[in-house]
């Protein structure tokens, strides 16, 4: 198998069909897959029927975003992996042929990240009038999950997206053990996906307080496994989220001791998993370009 296109999804079955019928006229199911991951949702199951050619692995109950992905990543068999969101889909018809491109041309490369576009659009012409105009490429520190591509050798040779975390993180840990791997992270504006992202519909739904929930968890986890000494990056990270967030809004005051309380709960899990990288790749991760977001 060529590629395997990989989605991770939960409660968006309108938007997942959309991805699916829009990917549906792009591929060649002879020598590429899709697999897509139900994590516990079962109105999303309606659709297994409709889409046949989809390699379907369904959850009973939901293990969230990143379990989820450690769990379909393994399933696939292409050379390359690429990742979507339920949400997300190329704008590029070209798309696996410039993503093949760039891989056969470098070796070094690990992960390509796409440009993201954010926003409901009439059109996928509309959307791409939203692209940058200057061609845009250059060694980066990161990605972001709804539009990138990765080796399946080196994917492998990482611990995959981890199943200490939920949701929010998952593709910086991913990147960090890449990196530390000695391979690169490449940012390929020419490669271009629509996030179908309704912000101010999102922001009616509270999903900044979710997110500044998780994230903050989730970042103290990430230099707990990731940092030969990670003390002083969470007592920076807590004291900026406290002045920032904390001091000028209620519910984010009790979102912080919630997370703080959360942290402790499950931090001898996390311990588990804790293996430090080197320092020349932290180096790295301060020294080059961060991702565009």
């Amino acid at each position: 198998m060529e590629v395997s296109i990989l989605i991770v999804t939960k409660n968006r079955p309108d938007e997942l069909e959309i991805t699916l019928n829009k990917l549906s006229v792009l591929l060649d199911l002879s020598i590429q897959e899709v697999l897509v991951f139900v994590d516990g949702c079962k109105k999303t199951e309606v659709l297994i029927e409709k889409y046949p050619w989809v390699k379907w692995e369904i959850s009973e109950i939901s293990i969230s975003a990143s379990p989820a992905r450690n769990e379909l990543y393994k399933k696939a068999k292409g050379v390359f992996f690429i990742g979507l969101d339920d949400d997300s889909h190329p704008l590029n018809e070209d798309f696996i042929t410039k993503i093949k491109s760039i891989f056969l041309s470098d070796t070094r490369i690990g992960i390509i990240a796409f440009q993201e576009i954010r926003g409901v659009f009439v059109s996928d012409k509309e959307s791409l009038e939203k692209a940058e105009a200057e061609i845009e490429n250059y060694k980066t520190n990161d990605f972001v999950g709804c539009g990138f591509a990765i080796r399946k050798e080196i994917y492998e040779k990482t611990n995959g997206f981890p199943v200490w975390i939920d949701i929010y993180g998952e593709e910086s840990c991913l990147s960090i053990e890449v990196l530390d791997l000695g391979y690169e992270i490449y940012y390929d504006n020419t490669i271009i996906v629509n996030h179908r992202v309704n912000k101010k519909k999102r922001l009616t739904q509270g999903r900044n307080y979710f997110r500044f929930e998780k994230q903050l968890k989730n970042t103290i986890f990430y230099y707990v496994v990731y940092f030969p000494n990670p003390i002083l990056k969470i007592i920076r990270l807590l004291f900026h989220n406290f002045k920032k967030y904390a001091l000028h809004d209620f519910k984010y005051f009790q979102l912080f001791w919630k997370s703080i309380f959360n942290t402790c709960k499950e931090i001898f899990h996390v311990l588990k998993y804790r293996k430090p990288v080197q320092k020349s790749t932290l180096r790295k991760l301060k020294t080059i370009k961060g991702i565009k977001y």
